[in-house]
């Protein structure tokens, strides 16, 4: 319930990015309650995430997205337990719908565990044997009007692509043919861009409807959805998602349609929003124009987390502890 002298408030989990093994691991480790959620997890695995994690390769290995899953979710409840965070809505884009879903109720925090673990091997499956000259490729500094003029290039010439997110005005991801991402990487500093880094396996292109099916079948199987809490935001589209049907739908969503992440910002504005807690290891979402300029951004990481505070407004509104 917010009060009158709070602004609405909202809880944004980040889609995940490379991250390191100490940027989580060690609030996991000594959080009273974040040890707890990993027990959980243990116990859904039937092995330690900590010690499996530790030993992972590679930015996107299944441990290293369950990490990121249990990590945002135990981070979320250190907010609502020191800052006071009180979020009338959720919304997660990319990876974060998962966490968006656990924490909202819409899914019990086994079976979130179970998806994310499910989720992981069934994209590896499937991309070792399909599109595996795909790359999605984030990039920056690139406005709109330049964005269309590669693309107006690329369509020229025959080449397939699809714009897999968007993220601010001049920042997106555009999935293509590995081989393209030199010439692409040179044409997008011709026009002042930066290429950021190439995500594999690629996500969020309308092709991927076959990977949507088999998710449909292995991953969802037995996943059982309740009505949220409060009112998702769907990353797709910035449709209000308040029901179980809903849910689903948005997480499968995810598999085939392209994230559009100013459509999330203009609805929660629209619905009052005026604090955004980011909860977990971001380095995007929270940290666009696109973000900032609509909210007052609380970042919640595990540092943070950890670091000495004195109980205050200044805490809870992200100014630094004293």
């Amino acid at each position: 319930m917010q009060s009158d002298s709070r602004p609405v408030e909202a809880v944004v989990f980040p889609g995940m990015g490379p991250f390191a093994f100490a940027d989580v691991a060690r609030f996991l480790l000594i959080d009273r309650k974040a040890r707890a959620l990993v027990a959980r997890a243990d116990a859904v695995l039937g092995y330690s995430l900590i010690d499996r994690y530790r030993e992972s390769e590679g930015d996107y290995s299944e441990d290293a997205q369950l990490a990121f899953l249990v990590s945002s979710l135990a981070l979320a409840g250190w907010a609502e337990e020191h800052l006071e965070m009180a979020p009338a809505f959720a919304a997660g884009p990319s990876f974060g719908a998962m966490a968006a879903a656990v924490h909202a109720g819409a899914l019990g925090f086994a079976d979130g565990v179970r998806m994310v673990s499910r989720r992981a091997r069934c994209l590896e499956e499937y991309f070792a044997a399909h599109h595996t000259d795909l790359v999605t490729q984030s990039f920056a500094r690139l406005p709109r009007e330049a964005l269309d003029e590669i693309l107006g290039e690329l369509t020229e010439r025959g080449e397939w692509y699809e714009v897999s997110c968007r993220v601010d005005h001049d920042l997106a991801m555009l999935t293509v043919r590995e081989g393209l991402l030199d010439e692409l990487d040179r044409r997008i500093r011709s026009l002042g861009g930066l290429a950021l880094y190439a995500m594999r396996p690629p996500l969020h292109c309308g092709i991927f409807g076959p990977l949507r099916e088999l998710a449909e079948e292995r991953v969802f199987a037995g996943l059982e959805f309740s009505d949220p809490a409060v009112p998702l935001v769907a990353d797709q589209d910035g449709a209000q998602v308040r029901d179980a049907a809903g849910v689903r739908r948005m997480l499968l969503d995810g598999y085939d349609r392209p994230v559009h992440w100013p459509r999330v910002v203009d609805t929660l504005r629209a619905a009052g929003v005026r604090r955004a807690y980011v909860t977990g290891p971001d380095r995007l979402f929270g940290r666009v124009r696109r973000t900032t300029d609509a909210f007052e951004v609380v970042p919640v990481d595990g540092r943070r987390a950890l670091r000495p505070r004195a109980r205050s407004a200044a805490a809870r509104t992200g100014a630094p502890a004293r």
